[in-house]
């Protein structure tokens, strides 16, 4: 099975820093308790000095991850704000069928809305339905594996 870590790098920012990171280790953390042998794709291992790339090697980038987000099972979301970075990646997971788990209170947002399978209000409601093996049962309400849930 194969996670995907999406979230906000740099948000609304108008610098060259980034919001804060830690989020993406409590997930890989989360994630590799309650199944050890998932692939966990982080953007931030991957390419951790991105915001300050090029042109061309930030729209490389950028592509890539939209990409690599979907070619996961499993897209987890991160967004304490908006992110339109995440949004794309949201975007194309969906459409190639993956489950979306998103960590927000803005559980209202149309991207988070319509395009999750479960919204979570804080990192811990994440960690007990992942604990709990919410994840299997959502996969077997949707007729088994990875896809949308039929509604």
């Amino acid at each position: 099975m194969r996670f995907f870590i999406a979230g906000i790098m740099q948000g609304s920012r108008q610098d060259d820093d980034i919001c804060d990171q830690d989020y993406r280790n409590r997930i890989r953390d989360i994630v590799s308790l309650k199944y050890p042998e998932a692939e966990v794709v982080c953007p931030m291992e991957l390419y951790p000095d991105s915001v300050g790339y090029a042109y061309e090697e930030g729209k490389a980038t950028f592509l890539d991850l939209a990409h690599r987000a979907a070619e996961a099972d499993v897209l987890v979301a991160y967004l304490p704000e908006a992110s339109m970075g995440t949004a794309i990646e949201m975007w194309q997971a969906h459409g190639a069928g993956a489950h979306i788990l998103t960590i927000s209170r803005m559980a209202d947002n149309w991207v988070i809305k319509f395009l999750s399978d479960r919204v979570f209000a804080t990192m811990e409601q994440f960690e007990q339905f992942i604990a709990s093996d919410g994840l299997a049962e959502m996969s077997a309400a949707s007729n088994g594996g990875p896809g949308r849930p039929a509604h």
